[in-house]
């Protein structure tokens, strides 16, 4: 059956029944599409955003920190939530690099956005990739303290990921959306006929 063919959800009623500086959850009155009515919790986010941060000799700036949701260290890209004070998800892009890197980047780029925990959330990760990178001074936030930076070469950066070493969404999209790219650059490249 075609998507556009379904009964869409209908809010009756929404209301907070938890707010945090982060996040919020909200207990919506709705309509199902199979016409009945229903009560649906779910988190309401700004989102955030992650960096693939690629320098000039094709390495990837790499995190590794404490994630305190999944008890453990896990490798990842530079990211983070965006703020009330940031004017668009490209300026929270700049200001995570930044804080948690010290890096800054003269070239950016949207590749995509993934979207988490659909059922629980409406949570969107915004994926840029920045070039033309400068090193500044790192000005970790609070809960930053132990987190390490790397630079990975770009196939090490990918492989964190095809080894299930990466798993956070944003990361393993960023890196994928990268190398994917990049393979088809050079396919076409390679295909192109050279000057006689």
């Amino acid at each position: 059956m075609e998507a556009d063919c379904l009964s869409s959800w209908r809010l009756l009623d929404s209301r907070k029944v938890h707010v945090t500086p982060w996040f919020d959850v909200s207990e919506d009155t709705v309509i199902r599409p199979d016409g009945v009515e229903d009560v649906y919790h779910h988190v309401v986010t700004p989102g955030s955003v992650t960096v693939v941060a690629l320098d000039a000799d094709e390495r990837v700036m790499v995190t590794r920190q404490w994630i305190y949701t999944h008890n453990g260290a896990q490798w990842r890209l530079p990211s983070g939530g965006v703020d009330q004070g940031d004017a668009d998800p490209r300026a929270a892009a700049i200001r995570e690099l930044a804080e948690e890197t010290g890096l800054h980047a003269a070239r950016w780029e949207e590749i995509g956005v993934v979207h988490e925990a659909d059922s629980l959330t409406n949570h969107v990760d915004h994926i840029f990739l920045a070039t033309e990178l400068t090193m500044g001074t790192p000005r970790p936030g609070v809960g930053e303290s132990d987190l390490d930076l790397h630079w990975l070469p770009f196939q090490e950066a990918l492989a964190l990921v095809t080894t299930r070493k990466i798993r956070h969404a944003g990361s393993a999209y960023g890196l994928l959306s990268v190398g994917v790219t990049r393979r088809q650059h050079t396919n076409s490249t390679d295909g192109a006929c050279s000057p006689s």
